[in-house]
């Protein structure tokens, strides 16, 4: 069969010289990656107004947040535009288990670049993406054994519900998840996300089914009163509902239960997996495995985006097992980079050569133990410490009614995110007096979020340590005069 072309068609895909030549298109004013790090911190704040979220930086503003440059990055610590050098306790939500720039994810990376080495290859199997997939499975307990590479935890967390989900079949369609979850941002796993923000007005998917978290009663009347319920979504360990545990008893009924009324349990350790706990998996501390599990953040070593599926051959068989199904839900695009891959499994082999999950359970036990010692002296201030190996909750009491009449309408100009919350206001001041940055909690704005990187010593514990104390020693009167002061000036 021929094809037929037209004189004026022939004459362009030969490159005749009568063709006209295409116009060389304006380049437009963008900026140059070294102008971009020598932007100073007012254009950076113009640009993200302009561009970006001018109202989380309101936020930004209230913390003292806006005022940093970050230059530099190196361990445990950021360094700004003035050379001042910042301990991280913050850790991007758990994402920088090696902390900063380590040494050998830079090297393997670098190596991966000057051999001009493939990143995408998915017409083609991929080495990387084969020996990464391994490395999980060799991590995971039981039959988790099927990998599922993409670029972030609401990804992996997607892949998990819909592996579940299908597996569970057409008459078990629906899902229980918890009070206070939080489990991703995209609409799927937004659904199972319990809060209001963000949440917002989307329209969102309706099998699903709410219960407290930990409380093994409301599930089993919940799976006992509804056959059509599938799949059980729960974080390990709460992230942001202020780092909130279980205890063994509970994840043992949970497993009990799953395997009596049929229903998959879905582990989302995307921020207490990978070693924070002081295991590979935080539900391994209870002796149980679950169905389907989910990792994200550290996986990519601090350097790139990676999330994982994990699941047991039979669920993920029941689910894609044919050559039918086997592309509902195949990798996407970038699912298992070629250097994103070789990262994560270079950051894997250092997970273990440095036992940085040994690490963890010493030295956040040793953390939570300073910590206590704080609570002891401060009782009127400090609330509670929870949470386990280097993922801990540090809870301020409500001291909203609490305040000297004086200071009421002081603290009345704040906005509402930060009325009564110490730990606001402890968090900026931690940052502007003492160098250490901390994080925060979704749901409950009395809690600091404590995930400083798995290579966090007793040093930096004790210098964290003592900057709180320091902090706390000024009294709630005194620390929440400074803070306002502070967004005054």
């Amino acid at each position: 069969m021929s094809v037929m072309t037209s004189p004026a068609t022939s004459a362009h895909l030969s490159g005749d010289a009568s063709s006209p030549a295409p116009q060389a298109l304006p380049k437009p004013n963008l900026i140059s990656v070294e102008e971009a790090k020598a932007m100073d911190v007012a254009r950076m704040t113009d640009l993200f107004k302009a561009h970006m979220n001018p109202g989380q930086l309101h936020f930004m503003k209230l913390l003292g947040f806006h005022k940093i440059k970050v230059e530099r990055a190196e361990g445990m610590f950021y360094i700004d535009q003035t050379g001042r050098k910042i301990l991280d306790f913050f850790g991007g939500f758990g994402s920088l288990a090696f902390g900063h720039n380590h040494p050998r994810l830079l090297a393997a990376r670098q190596k991966f670049q000057e051999e001009n080495r493939h990143e995408i290859a998915i017409a083609f199997m991929s080495q990387y993406q084969a020996a990464l997939t391994h490395n999980l499975a060799a991590c995971s307990p039981g039959d988790l054994d099927m990998v599922f590479l993409g670029s972030s935890g609401s990804e992996a967390m997607e892949a998990a519900v819909k592996v579940a989900e299908r597996a569970a079949g057409p008459k078990k369609p629906k899902i229980v998840y918890a009070e206070n979850s939080f489990h991703g941002k995209t609409k799927g796993v937004l659904s199972i996300t319990d809060g209001s923000l963000y949440r917002g007005d989307f329209r969102l998917v309706n099998n699903t089914v709410r219960v407290p978290f930990g409380d093994i009663d409301a599930i089993e009347r919940a799976f006992r009163s509804d056959p059509a319920i599938g799949t059980i979504v729960l974080e390990t360990v709460q992230g942001g509902g202020g780092i909130i545990t279980a205890p063994t008893a509970f994840w043992q009924k949970l497993r009990a239960l799953c395997d009596r009324y049929g229903v998959l349990w879905v582990a989302d350790e995307v921020q207490c997996g990978y070693g924070r706990t002081g295991r590979f998996y935080a539900f391994e501390h209870h002796g149980v495995v679950p169905d389907v599990t989910a990792l994200a953040k550290s996986l990519g070593g601090g350097k790139t985006a990676m999330g994982a599926m994990i699941a047991r051959r039979e669920v993920f068989m029941k689910a894609y097992g044919t050559p039918k199904s086997a592309m509902i839900h195949a990798p996407a695009t970038f699912g298992g980079m070629g250097e994103a891959c070789i990262t994560s499994i270079e950051a894997l082999n250092v997970l273990y050569d440095e036992k940085l999950i040994e690490n963890a359970a010493s030295t956040g036990a040793y953390l939570l133990e300073r910590l206590e010692a704080l609570h002891a002296k401060y009782p009127k201030i400090i609330k509670e410490i929870r949470g386990q190996g280097l993922m801990v909750g540090l809870e301020f009491q409500d001291f909203s009614q609490t305040l000297p009449m004086v200071l009421r309408p002081m603290v009345a100009m704040l906005d509402d995110k930060l009325k009564g919350s110490l730990s606001g206001f402890v968090g900026a001041l931690l940052l502007r007096d003492y160098d250490v940055l901390v994080a925060f909690t979704e749901y409950n704005r009395n809690v600091i979020r404590l995930e400083p990187p798995l290579i966090c010593s007793r040093e930096n514990v004790d210098t964290f340590i003592a900057a709180l104390d320091a902090l706390l020693g000024r009294g709630i009167v005194a620390i929440v005069k400074d803070f306002v002061k502070s967004q005054m000036g």
